[in-house]
């Protein structure tokens, strides 16, 4: 350990101008990308199964972030200038807590159900209801709500420094890493386990089974994909390096510095930006999850590409 009075100042520049740009970025894609989830649900609300259920909560919850990008583009491109006030800085930080969270709980719940529904079909059919499902979702929200209300206590800005803070200030880093590390393993890593015991048991099921359906079996592949992406890209290395930045804070209050603390500071604002993209790759669940929205996408592919092959074949010479 190397011991010094003071640690180096951390240097911004790559904040300032990674985050908005990523911001910028999931705004428009994951606008577009819910939007057109939007519209899906409700062209198909009358037969919508219990599985849509969550993926329009997953949508809601999706926007309600996307709306608040704006203002932190311009808080990052303003150098972490804060202007909009304490109680809107908290309710934006709240905003990103109730979207990650609330994306994992949603999509361990399909995870769950496309679990009873493969491995338990005949034990759980006609069994669990749309009522059963809205009961679940609305447990899903006081969950996530009771966990990150937490974070609203915690001062997020000051007086004198117009900062908005999406952990909390030096006084209280010791109180808010306990509560980090106990919303990552209750929101996170439980999850996690969940959703890899079901999709394990539902591999092996697919693989024994010879008289599986092979557009389940693709269902599923699809889903596994976006949430191996999901958590791989988002969740895995926000919450690694978010915890890991909180630790090299205290060490350099204690006055123990290392060199590689700025590192993992650049990896915890990357790991900021890849979390925040989940409101973008979300909308891929609403597309793989409907076989009519992805046949639609493969059709007008496949008309682009017949209407290019057309247009070259015109200006080519005979």
């Amino acid at each position: 350990m190397e011991w010094n009075n003071s640690c180096k100042s951390v240097n911004f520049d790559f904040t300032y101008k990674f985050l908005p740009t990523v911001y910028v970025a999931v705004f428009t894609l994951g606008l577009l990308g819910n939007c057109l989830g939007l519209k899906s649900v409700h062209d198909n609300w009358r037969k919508m199964g219990n599985v849509n259920i969550f993926v329009l909560n997953l949508c809601l919850a999706d926007i309600l972030h996307l709306f608040t990008l704006p203002f932190l583009v311009a808080y990052y491109a303003n150098q972490s200038k804060w202007i909009f006030g304490d109680v809107f800085c908290k309710t934006v930080r709240f905003c990103f807590c109730i979207n990650l969270y609330g994306s994992i709980g949603f999509l361990t719940c399909i995870s769950v159900y496309r679990y009873l529904g493969i491995v338990h079909t005949l034990r759980i059919k006609g069994r669990i209801t749309k009522r059963h499902t809205v009961m679940i979702v609305l447990l899903v929200w006081i969950l996530v709500f009771l966990q990150c209300l937490p974070d609203m206590i915690f001062v997020k800005t000051f007086s004198n420094i117009t900062t908005c803070f999406d952990t909390t200030s030096d006084h209280f880093i010791k109180e808010y890493l306990k509560y980090s590390i106990g919303r990552t393993i209750v929101g996170f890593g439980i999850p996690l386990l969940i959703m890899l015991c079901c999709y394990g048991h539902v591999a092996f099921t697919l693989m024994t089974k010879k008289d599986t359906n092979v557009i389940l079996k693709l269902r599923c592949l699809r889903l596994v994909v976006i949430l191996t992406l999901l958590f791989s890209i988002c969740f895995i290395p926000y919450h690694i390096f978010r915890n890991l930045n909180l630790v090299t804070r205290i060490f350099k209050l204690e006055g123990i510095c290392q060199r590689w603390y700025s590192t993992i500071y650049i990896a915890n604002q990357v790991g900021n930006g890849l979390a925040c993209m989940n409101s973008a790759i979300n909308p891929l669940v609403y597309l793989f999850n409907s076989d009519e929205l992805l046949m639609k996408c493969f059709i007008k592919c496949g008309r682009a590409r017949q209407s290019a092959a057309v247009s070259l074949a015109e200006e080519s010479p005979i």
